[in-house]
């Protein structure tokens, strides 16, 4: 959504980000709700402020140029209605937003425009300024009027002569036309006409898509018409001439919403890649916004050494750059070097595998395409970093690093020499060195395979680096090997218990001595290098192993009975240091711990393995959808106690500090206020003083009342016990809380 053509407001999980058109930069984000934002829209009445609804029951209105919550209105009990009743199927609800002074009200006049409307919001639009309201579902279009309170519906057959896809599959409504323009799956366009008189109604067809139509909008003049889908080309339609237009190709991923400025001057549309990108009105790109791509992720996660990026898959055939700090796209990587198509279900290269080296000079990729191995393609490419432009440049292509799909690979943890180690499916693991010249016997800025090592024809699964690149372990099937990367000879082998290796991991620091390795048979273990022998072993199923390269602890995920749990341990103890039970709904198949750039001195005992680094995770659907789990590809550890922070943040801070400068009193007001705060009036001293004084009267007037009655009651003075009374207790406490320390220090200084 674009605001006056300077801000971008978005939303992302439970945020609303606002970004600059200007600069690109993000601004800050709208923090309120509890769960996903499912919508934003501008105030009619007022460009500054914008209404945002949410899973979490509640429509909220912002000033988003300073942050500021200006309203709630909950509508929960409708939403909750909504998904418990009828979970595959959505209603269409208007309701009434009451005035009120306060900040928090509850909505409770509400009507059912419709009980059978699409989950998809691009199917739904208002008309001439919220006379009707358009909405489709499957092959049916219907208009409901408001001040009729009519609805007049549509039909199309599921198919026409050729045999296209009518089904809807988005609704835009012209600004000051009864014109409604439909997208349908077979790509064609229709706009609608007359449909207040449901018997004279028409519509025109326009076509260029050759796919489905993703998003329609009209500019706020109402003069063109613009259509996005998955070829990733903004197409603007001239409205009333036709099929004459205008394309804007190659914007990124699909198109998949596309707004306009209240002024006309700037489009945005947002794509599957999420990224958005910002388009004068002469169709020229002017910005782009680029999140965290969002695509199938291959590689692990891994952190640049240099740049302290996040390194993962981003648009087709890249490695993405992302900074985890300034919560920013840095650049992409392009692998394949090879122009993408976006033609669903054509087999195109992919990267399938990528590593850094401890000192991110070099990076080690592997693209492949071909599910089957009779069809499988793949490359093994080294890229040096370059200094002078600050990224890496391809060194050495591979065409035939082995004669099967590659595993696994990873480069030894020595800064004095650099290695590269691939395992694949054919039963070898291979080791990449840089090599030399044949003719002059010179070292060469190229690689080339040093040695080539297998175990009776087994088939390698993984492989690991000591701390000190020592020694290098490589399981094949049940059974672990261990090498000597000086002399190539295998030292020993470790073959229990049963269970083919999954990951496989050494420790870290002083816990350097222990190898890790997680088995299919549900068990996580643990051998003494030193020994030979299992050290300990725990019956887990672990689905992703993950150590720290900063400290000695290793953070491993267990998923059962429909969820994650969360265990952090250190080799040399199989007790757990942190235990998170339910830390996720899914399973965790990529994780990576991302170094902190200071020290976390004050964290509580249980957090305390986090002072060094943070931990991010990743699942498989990506954007997970729990409780407890934030809304994001990733979810920081900590992240899920951010909401009672957040609480308890607004209790310790007063609301001076986070209100814009320009909306509070003078200085002059505020500072004198807060001094008056701090002084302590004198007539609340001398009747604090006359009370104590009245009570200290009035205690010794019962004390000897007392006493007389307990001399009645013994009988004899002599059989009364001796005991003080309340002023002199009082009297007694405070002289033990007199301080006397001074005396001490003139004991002190006498010679």
């Amino acid at each position: 959504m674009i605001s006056e053509g300077s801000f971008v407001l978005c939303a992302s999980g439970d945020l609303v980000k606002v970004y600059s058109t200007r600069t690109e930069e993000w601004l800050h984000s709208l923090q309120g709700h509890t769960n996903q934002v499912t919508g934003i829209a501008l105030n009619p009445a007022n460009h500054l402020q914008v209404y945002s609804c949410s899973a979490d029951g509640t429509v909220k209105l912002w000033d988003f140029i300073d942050g500021i919550l200006i309203k709630v209105q909950l509508v929960y009990k409708c939403m909750k209605l909504c998904v418990s009743a009828w979970p595959e199927c959505f209603q269409l609800v208007a309701v009434h937003l009451p005035k009120s002074a306060e900040q928090e009200v509850e909505a409770k006049e509400m009507s059912v425009v419709s009980s059978h409307i699409s989950s998809n919001p691009s199917c739904t639009a208002f008309g001439r300024g919220g006379e009707y309201i358009a909405f489709a579902r499957r092959l049916q279009l219907n208009v409901y009027f408001f001040r009729k309170q009519k609805t007049c519906s549509f039909s199309l057959k599921a198919t026409d002569k050729k045999g296209a896809q009518n089904a809807f599959t988005c609704i835009t409504c012209h600004p000051t036309d009864d014109c409604i323009a439909t997208g349908h799956e077979d790509g064609k366009i229709r706009l609608w006409r007359n449909f207040i008189h449901k018997k004279e109604y028409t519509y025109s067809t326009q076509h260029w898509h050759h796919n489905a139509v993703n998003t329609l909008c009209f500019t706020p003049e109402g003069t063109h018409l613009l259509s996005g889908g998955i070829e990733s080309v903004l197409v603007q339609w001239q409205y009333g001439a036709g099929n004459r237009k205008e394309f804007l190709p190659r914007l990124g991923g699909s198109i998949l919403h596309i707004s306009a400025s209240s002024d006309g001057q700037l489009f945005c549309t947002s794509h599957s890649d999420n990224k958005i990108t910002v388009i004068e009105s002469s169709f020229k790109v002017c910005g782009v916004l680029q999140g965290l791509v969002k695509d199938a992720v291959l590689t692990d996660l891994m952190i640049d050494p240099r740049s302290k990026a996040l390194v993962l898959n981003g648009k087709p055939g890249h490695l993405q750059f992302y900074s985890l700090l300034r919560d920013k796209h840095l650049y992409n990587l392009d692998i394949v070097q090879q122009e993408y198509i976006y033609e669903a279900g054509l087999d195109q290269f992919e990267v399938a595998k990528a590593a850094f080296d401890i000192k991110g000079s070099w990076l080690a990729t592997v693209e492949e395409r071909g599910q089957k191995s009779s069809d499988l393609e793949f490359f093994l490419k080294l890229w040096a970093f370059d200094e002078r432009t600050q990224s890496f440049v391809l060194n050495t292509t591979i065409t035939a690093a082995h004669t099967d799909r590659i595993i696994s690979m990873c480069f030894s943890s020595s800064e004095e020499t650099t290695m590269l180690v691939t395992i694949a499916e054919d039963g070898q693991f291979k080791a990449w060195c840089q090599g030399a010249d044949a003719d002059t016997q010179q070292n060469q800025n190229f690689w080339s395979c040093d040695f080539v090592g297998s175990y009776h024809n087994l088939k390698p699964t993984n492989c690991s680096f000591s701390a000190d690149s020592s020694l290098l372990a490589v399981s094949f099937q049940e059974v672990i090997t261990i090498w000597s990367p000086e002399t190539w000879e295998m030292l020993t082998t470790l073959c229990q218990p049963p269970g083919i290796i999954r990951d496989l991991c050494f420790g870290r620091l002083s816990c350097s001595k222990y190898l890790l390795g997680t088995t299919t048979r549900n068990l996580l273990c643990c051998w003494n290098l030193l020994t030979c022998a299992l050290e300990w072993s725990s019956s887990v199923e672990v689905s992703k192993l993950q150590p720290d390269p900063l400290s000695e602890n290793v953070a491993a995920f267990s998923y059962q009975s429909k969820h994650t749990d969360l265990f952090v341990f250190k080799p040399s103890e199989p007790r757990p240091l942190f235990t998170n039970k339910n830390v996720c709904s899914e399973k965790v198949h990529r994780a990576v711990f991302v170094p902190r750039e200071e020290l976390l001195n004050n964290c509580d005992e249980s957090s305390q393995w986090l002072n060094r680094s943070q931990l991010y995770f990743l699942t498989q659907n990506m954007l997970v959808i729990d409780d407890s789990v934030a809304v994001t590809p990733f979810y920081l550890l900590l992240g899920k106690h951010r909401q009672q922070q957040q609480k308890l943040n607004t209790q310790s801070h007063p609301a001076l500090l986070h209100t814009p400068a320009h909306v509070l009193p003078a200085a002059s007001v505020l500072c004198s206020m807060f001094v008056n705060s701090l002084l302590i009036s004198n007539t609340g001293v001398q009747e604090e003083m006359d009370s104590e004084k009245e009570e200290e009267d009035s205690e010794e007037e019962m004390e000897a009342c007392d006493s007389q009655q307990e001399l009645r009651v013994q009988g004899s003075v002599d059989e009364v016990m001796l005991k003080l009374s309340k002023a002199q207790e009082r009297e007694l406490k405070r002289v033990r809380k007199t301080d006397f320390s001074w005396m001490a220090d003139l004991i002190d200084s006498k010679p």
